[in-house]
């Protein structure tokens, strides 16, 4: 049976996209959209990036390219990949290749013109589908049946496939979460068990990037627990060790029941315990970004807050802490709630405590303390210790007295201290 995406693929009927088609398929040679875009057409998902397979050689393709106007660079020349710049679109253009050597991180390629031999070396058989410049579908390795069934699985042996690079069992499992139904692949999933350990040979970035795009997926909860199962998720992320991810599920249905935007950052913290000095190793190990490894790190400092905590006592608490850290717990106490309230009437009154006292906070705004060291100094203060110690003291009053007391009560107040000396 014949496949295309012409008709569906509107990105296929660009110019610049056709044009570049044409001349890599001039003379002899072939040139073929390859993996995600084909993949995500088939499966009526948005197409980001669009990648072409070509039987050219590297310093063919920037020939050619640059023939037709289009800037070239060898982004990857080694592994034969040329990006090519047509009509303000980047394109990855890699020659047809074999693996001559893998080590489980990198691999020796040597270019040919076979593309069943280049489809045999991607990961999985979703990911191994050309298409034409006419949008005809060419599979080579049974990818069109398993996205059908919606199934994950692993070109050949699996084992053989991790052995290549073991980053693979990641996105086994991220792959799973976007585009896998039901159970995964069993071989694929016992390879990944068996070959776990291969994960310490990866770049602390590879695996990061690898679980960001798995914690951005619709719903990752099912991958997450299959990762559970086969212990790759405490080999990746052994913060999550003996601490449960069972919360994920009702994150994500309370996401999607409440309209609260996939949160990748949120959905660790589901899986992690709220422990700032384990937080801080892992931001360190995976080498998180500031921003990442803050939101962390205030997410674990926030204490926890009870359903019936009053708007003013977390307004206290909100001053002396983070905002984002406060919404974070809140979203997770929030979620949790609605998960136990479908059998506990107690727990339904905590979500709607949580609810409202979530509300609260992403409403809140930090008041400013009206006072500044420069006041007390007109009162005769001399600066230094003992003024900044007055003027903490000053502060703590006024958070306690949920912000009340105005410039003027602080201004007398400060002149008492300074007359007790």
């Amino acid at each position: 049976m014949s496949v295309s995406i012409a008709g569906r693929a509107n990105w296929l009927g660009d110019k610049h996209l056709q044009r570049l088609l044409a001349a890599l398929a001039d003379g002899g040679e072939e040139a073929r959209i390859a993996g995600g875009a084909v993949r995500n057409t088939l499966m009526g998902q948005p197409v980001a990036d669009i990648d072409i397979a070509t039987t050219c050689l590297p310093q063919e393709t920037i020939r050619r390219a640059e023939a037709e106007g289009f800037k070239a660079v060898p982004t990857g020349i080694e592994h034969g990949t040329i990006t090519v710049v047509a009509g303000g679109k980047p394109y990855e253009i890699t020659t047809l290749r074999a693996d001559v050597e893998t080590d489980g991180r990198r691999a020796k390629v040597s270019f040919g013109r076979d593309w069943k031999l280049d489809a045999e070396r991607r990961d999985f058989t979703i990911n191994a589908l050309y298409a034409g410049a006419d949008g005809a579908v060419i599979d080579l390795v049974g990818g069109i049946a398993d996205i059908e069934a919606r199934r994950l699985r692993f070109i050949g042996d699996a084992e053989a496939r991790i052995r290549e690079d073991y980053l693979r069992i990641l996105r086994f499992f991220r792959f799973f979460a976007w585009y896998g139904d039901g159970r995964p692949d069993a071989e694929g999933l016992k390879a990944c068990a068996r070959l776990k350990q291969g994960l310490a040979q990866l770049s602390a970035e590879r695996i990061w990037s690898e679980l960001k795009k798995l914690l951005s997926a619709p719903d990752p909860s099912r991958a997450l627990l299959w990762m559970r199962q086969a212990s790759v998720l405490t080999a990746a992320l052994p913060e999550s060790e003996k601490w449960g991810i069972d919360a994920i599920h009702g994150l994500t249905k309370a996401e999607k029941d409440l309209g609260w935007a996939p949160d990748l950052l949120l959905r660790l913290e589901a899986i992690v315990p709220p422990d700032a000095a384990r937080m801080k190793v892992l931001a360190e190990r995976l080498k998180f970004s500031t921003v990442e490894a803050d939101r962390l790190r205030h997410w674990a400092l926030a204490t926890a807050v009870e359903p019936k905590t009053t708007e003013g006592e977390l307004a206290k608490r909100l001053y002396r802490g983070d905002r984002q850290g406060f919404a974070d717990r809140l979203r997770l106490s929030l979620a949790a709630a609605r998960v136990r309230a479908v059998e506990d009437n107690d727990a339904l009154l905590e979500a709607g405590g949580f609810s409202r006292l979530l509300a609260f906070t992403l409403k809140w705004e930090k008041p400013l303390f009206p006072l500044k060291g420069a006041d007390l100094t007109a009162l005769g203060a001399v600066p230094g210790p003992k003024l900044g110690e007055i003027l903490k003291n000053l502060e703590a009053e006024w958070v306690e007295a949920g912000f009340a007391p105005d410039r003027g009560a602080l201004l007398e107040r400060a002149a008492e201290a300074l007359k007790a000396g």
